[in-house]
């Protein structure tokens, strides 16, 4: 497999960012009111597109979809991380919709999910998979995934073009963006005297005041990201006395100071069992809703995007090989991929879904979206940013976790 590294183009639209900080803390309701189905016509070719909307929204695409919707009843059991899509769309509106009923599960890394379909030996018995975009080249080489039947997704004409043709997938016959974004940390600022800013903070955190109270994300690449960062190195390195130098900190220095490895700590948050975790920034967004819900203060919790740098990955969706119900699953993508029900997954997840005329649709149809400066970047933030490349290291990175969790006893 190839381990080009492509960038994401576009990742903010300016029209929104000007509105950003006009915005109130925990303005609004996260319903959508008035919840449209705009789609695409069924039957549009690969090649076709939408014009880009103005302020009106034109441009999205719209027409009869009901045959998608027909040959879509029955079960469909999707398998994604934890918390990852709005409640009704995969419960009371699925099926109510579409009629399917839906179960879904849950895993902590692209590994697990990985590891799930190979010993399955294509008989997972799930339909939908989420993996991050640079996994994607050795799951197609591996035939964990089938190619989409594009003919059942003509919603795709509403992603922003910059959201397709990735180096994984450069014609997306495999995979569709289901959202992007980035890693960072959330800590309780009554219980942390220092304003935390960079990676270099974190870590000191975790070894000083909040040791034995701190989270980090279980997914291999991420925690030893942190490391790498902090200390001005790409996480795609390579170099043998930077994997070697990263081990000897984490597993010898800085584990005895964690408290759990958990890559959606937004839920332990608000029940006050952290009060410094690192963590992906749609979960970190949930957790000010969930800690306001426990009876706690959000305005005592501060997010930071880590710096120098950071993450920037891109989940998508995909059709597991063997799926059961595989034209099921290509009416949920479709039907996911309407930019009214995609802005209402946002307002729930918190991750940027990669719609055509994003700034159009927020102002529109979530005019009072909550912490939105959590959700889309400006062009600075995004300079920061990496995305991974599958390396060789990998499997040094996930032995570096392996050996932390032992020394940790999680």
């Amino acid at each position: 497999m190839s381990n080009e590294k492509k960038q994401l183009k576009m990742l903010a639209p300016e029209g929104f960012r000007e509105k950003l900080s006009r915005r109130a803390f925990l303005q609004g309701g996260t319903a959508l009111a008035g919840f449209a189905l705009v789609a695409a016509a069924c039957g549009s070719s690969d090649g076709d597109s939408a014009d880009s909307g103005e302020a009106t929204g034109e441009g999205l695409a719209t027409g009869d979809w009901s045959r998608v919707i027909n040959q879509s009843s029955g079960t469909l059991a999707m398998y994604t991380w934890g918390d990852y899509n709005d409640p009704e769309l995969v419960g009371a509106l699925a099926a109510s919709t579409l009629n399917v009923t839906m179960k879904v599960d849950y895993y902590a890394s692209n590994e697990d999910l990985i590891t799930k379909l190979a010993t399955s030996g294509g008989a997972s018995g799930f339909d939908i998979v989420v993996p991050t975009g640079p996994y994607i080249p050795q799951m197609i080489e591996k035939g964990l995934i089938q190619k989409l039947d594009k003919s059942l997704i003509p919603n795709m004409v509403n992603v922003d073009p910059n959201y397709l043709a990735q180096a994984w997938d450069p014609t997306n016959d495999y995979s569709v963006c289901k959202n992007w974004g980035t890693t960072g940390y959330f800590y309780d600022s009554t219980k942390i005297s220092k304003e935390l800013t960079t990676w270099q903070d974190f870590i000191d955190t975790c070894m000083g005041e909040a040791s034995g109270n701190c989270a980090v994300i279980d997914a291999a690449p991420n925690y030893a990201g942190m490391w790498f960062w902090a200390n001005g190195i790409n996480w795609n390195t390579e170099k043998p006395e930077d994997l070697d130098a990263c081990e000897k900190f984490l597993v010898e220095e800085f584990a005895q100071h964690i408290k759990a490895f958990d890559s959606y700590p937004s839920t332990k948050l608000a029940e006050g069992a952290y009060s410094i975790a690192m963590a992906w920034n749609g979960d970190a967004r949930q957790a000010y809703t969930r800690i306001e819900e426990a009876g706690g203060n959000p305005e005592d919790w501060k997010w930071v995007l880590g710096a120098p740098n950071t993450e920037l990955w891109m989940d998508n969706y995909c059709v597991a090989a063997g799926a059961p119900n595989a034209e099921a699953a290509h009416a949920w993508i479709n039907w996911d991929l309407i930019p009214e029900v995609s802005i209402k997954d946002l307002q729930y997840h918190g991750y940027h879904t990669g719609m055509k005329n994003m700034s159009t649709l927020i102002t529109e149809v979530a005019p009072d979206l909550v912490k939105g400066d959590m959700i889309f970047f400006g062009d600075d933030q995004v300079a920061t940013m990496q995305t991974q490349v599958i390396t060789p290291a990998l499997d040094r990175l996930i032995d570096i976790l392996n050996k932390s969790k032992a020394k940790a006893g999680g």
